[in-house]
């Protein structure tokens, strides 16, 4: 099938760069100075600390937050290292630390996946070894040596698997070799961690996000780490007490514990995303309607207690060492609290936000009659008229709540921040993401649809708002039913379906969308956001994408961009060309997030 602007792959065409140009100049006549207004109410949430990281050491908590205009790695409340050290629009990805709290392995980039990765002796204050590229899961073997996991993005492995492909690697003085991963095929990846004891890896190659398999062995025999446990279901391991635990989601895919030779948690009525040992428990994380509640288990699987939280929001391990436990909660008006587990759960710190919310519940019937979960978050009182509505569906990730600093503004004005809990996230389990992946794709396509049609249908104006696999969700949704939606937000977006897989790392998403090259790009042609364009009636829609963005080409945003131009539909693109797809430096997010609330607040005339 020939592509017309397929010439807007190449990012180095002087047309692509001249295309940019004109269209950031179009947008920014277009909204005026209404992103100024924006941007003021927004840097007030957006600047607040936010906790992203947390490690137990020996020598305190080490935490990662975005506070102010900067990122900065603390220990307990002593500052460590800021990305304002590190260069200009600069972020800190992630960090390892070992159990001592002497060494710190840091990631920064410019918003690239790719970044570099030093490592810090906290002792002497030096830099003692770096990384370059897509690298994770470090583990120190001694102060000398440590493994990492190197993702390749392009080329081919040592081994000559093509990319995108993992390796493990052991490192000491600036010196390594591949110690794991030889022969594992292509779109397969690696995760590593070592047992509570220091005396063994648990390990996981997983190909997708729909099956995985367990390996496991002694710390410093990579030869003999072996499978362990896995299938055509994802699983992990969480760690070891004699033998290994599990969680595993075969079966109905509601998620279990086990060893590998007993069932220690049995599947319950409602998924289990997350889990971990202390001491002689379980912390066990489930999912009741997209909001998280805890549940505390003996190894035997006897249940001894039951955690709640005052208001729907999310909870996410953070780490876990032999008897101590840290995990965060965070809700749409709760920036974190960050908790700890030893005997009892306690409070160690939190940031909220002063303001009386409200989060409502509601759903809508699917085309099939699947019953479709959404939270409606506003201002007690307000009844909704204006709404953002959010969508992602995919990839098993469960859209529980979260804060969203720039929605707050929002919410202030009178407006209403709508997610929908779609099918191909994990809110419902297993079942309920195989529901939405591959041919069965357009599921969440009439969920989204369906959500959109019920708040329409209570006198309701709309803006559709999605990121990456949500900018293909809503991308498909205004080609297919432009007549749901006043206006759309479409971001980082997956859109050429018959492509994806030839750009950067698509071929990753090989497993969870099919292979555009077999008897799958039959049913991926037929949704396509990019082939399925017609003359019709559109809403106001930005497209927004990064010129740096090294996950989700920007090709998919620029041409889909000139193909609706040329049906006439009113369309803007935004182009940020300092960062990519994981983020960026804080003046350039909320500048990129004033432009987005800034077009949602014309069409919804707030």
């Amino acid at each position: 099938m020939e592509d017309p602007y397929i010439w807007m792959e190449d990012l180095k065409d002087p047309r692509v760069r001249d295309f940019i140009l004109e269209e950031n100049t179009k947008l920014q006549r277009f909204l005026g100075a209404l992103p100024e207004k924006w941007y003021s109410e927004i840097r007030k949430f957006y600047t607040l600390p936010y906790l992203l990281q947390g490690s137990i050491t020996s020598s305190g908590y080490f935490k990662l937050y975005r506070m102010g205009e900067e990122y900065v790695i603390m220990r307990d409340d002593a500052r460590i290292i800021s990305s304002k050290d590190l260069g200009e629009n600069t972020i800190i990805q992630n960090f390892y630390v070992n159990e001592s709290g002497e060494l710190l392995a840091f990631t920064y980039s410019q918003g690239s996946d790719e970044g570099t990765t030093k490592l810090l002796d906290l002792k002497s204050g030096e830099i003692v070894d770096e990384l370059r590229g897509t690298v994770y899961d470090i583990i120190w073997i001694n102060p000398e040596e440590y493994y990492y996991v190197r993702m390749y993005r392009g080329g081919r492995t040592p081994d000559g698997v093509e990319a995108p492909a993992t390796r493990v690697f052991l490192r000491k003085n600036g010196e390594e070799k591949m110690v794991f991963g030889r022969g594992i095929p292509t779109s397969h990846f690696i995760g590593i961690r070592k047992t509570h004891d220091g005396k063994y890896i648990m390990g996981e190659i997983s190909y997708g996000w729909s099956r995985s398999d367990i390996f496991f062995g002694p710390l410093e025999e990579p030869d003999e780490w072996k499978k362990v446990y896995g299938g055509d279901f994802v699983c992990h391991p969480i760690g070891y007490r004699g033998e290994l635990y599990i969680l595993s989601y075969e079966n109905d895919g509601m998620g279990k514990v086990i060893t590998p030779s007993r069932e220690v948690i049995g599947e319950k009525e409602y998924p289990l995303e997350e889990a971990t040992l202390i001491g002689n428990r379980i912390l066990a994380i489930y999912l009741k309607d997209a909001s998280s509640f805890i549940n505390i288990f003996n190894l035997k699987g006897k249940l001894l207690g039951i955690f709640e939280f005052d208001i729907p929001g999310s909870v996410e391990i953070m780490d876990s060492k032999k008897n101590e436990t840290l995990f965060k909660y965070t809700s749409f008006t709760i920036p974190y609290r960050l908790y700890t587990l030893k005997k009892e759960i306690e409070l160690l710190e939190s940031q909220e936000i002063e303001g009386d919310y409200e989060i409502d519940e509601d759903w809508a019937a699917s085309k099939d009659g699947t019953k479709i979960h959404m939270f409606m978050v506003k201002k007690s009182g307000i009844q909704c008229s204006r709404a953002i509505v959010y969508g992602y569906g995919g990839f098993r990730i469960s859209l529980a709540p979260r804060f969203y600093p720039h929605i707050i503004p929002l919410l202030n004005r009178g407006g209403c921040f709508v997610v929908a809990n779609l099918r191909g996230g994990n809110e419902y389990g297993e079942k309920w993401h195989r529901a939405g992946m591959r041919e069965n794709k357009q599921n969440v396509f009439d969920d989204y649809i369906a959500c959109l049609e019920k708040l329409k249908s209570q006198g309701v104006k709309v803006v559709a708002w999605g990121r990456s696999n949500g900018g293909l969700l809503v991308s498909a949704t205004l080609v297919q039913r432009a007549d749901v939606m006043d206006g759309s937000i479409i971001g980082y977006p997956v859109i050429d379906m018959l492509r994806f897989h030839k750009l950067y790392i698509g071929a990753a998403w090989i497993p969870e969308y099919g292979n555009p090259d077999g008897e799958d790009r039959e049913f991926l042609l037929k949704y396509s956001p990019y082939h399925n364009i017609v003359p019709k009636k559109y809403p106001p829609t930005l497209i927004y994408t990064g010129l740096y963005d090294d996950r989700v080409h920007p090709a998919h945003a620029f041409k889909f961009t000139m193909k609706m131009k040329n049906v006439g539909a009113p369309v803007y693109l935004r182009v940020e060309t300092k960062s990519g797809h994981v983020g960026a430096s804080q003046e350039i997010r909320m500048r990129e997030l004033a432009d987005i609330m800034a077009f949602a607040s014309k069409i919804l005339e707030i």
